[in-house]
């Protein structure tokens, strides 16, 4: 599988989503999308990083750009996740993973010695158009929500 690059057409995606939605990025077409993945909800840097996108959501909706959140937690799990921290992101269930392969993002962990796949901590920024215009990988929570905001901003 080739890795995603900057410059790219995104891949295409419909996916379940928290309060019994769903989400397509063709559906999308004329905003711009943060679309970040994240390992599992209510762990702490998932949590954290939800909260500090919420924190800031009218101000991404402000420059007409949707924040999707994406693990491979089952919607009911989303549901209570959002609930337990009044998140105000959309959480979309990528169970099957399809969505985390197209993105290059379900890769080979090791945790004690141990291996086994996840998701890689990814956000990708796309364009109105479906151009890929940012990826920050291996994200670091603290600050990374400010980083994406900056970068939203300088698109419009």
């Amino acid at each position: 599988m080739s890795e995603i690059a900057i410059g790219q057409q995104a891949p295409d995606f419909e996916m379940p989503t928290d309060g019994g939605a769903s989400v397509a990025l063709s559906g999308l077409k004329g905003k711009s999308v943060v679309l970040y993945f994240y390992p599992k909800d209510d762990t702490s840097g998932c949590t954290s990083q939800a909260i500090a996108f919420t924190e800031n959501i009218d101000k991404f909706r402000a420059l007409s750009c949707e924040v999707i959140g994406v693990s491979k937690d089952k919607v009911a799990s989303h549901d209570k996740f959002k609930a337990k921290y009044d998140l105000d992101v959309t959480l979309a269930s990528d169970f099957g993973t399809q969505v985390c392969e197209a993105y290059g993002v379900w890769v080979e962990k090791s945790m004690y010695g141990r291996k086994y796949f996840g998701i890689e901590r990814t956000t990708f920024l796309i364009d109105k158009n479906g151009t890929i215009v940012n990826i920050w990988r291996k994200v670091k929570v603290p600050g990374h929500d400010e980083a994406v905001l900056k970068a939203v901003q300088e698109l419009v």
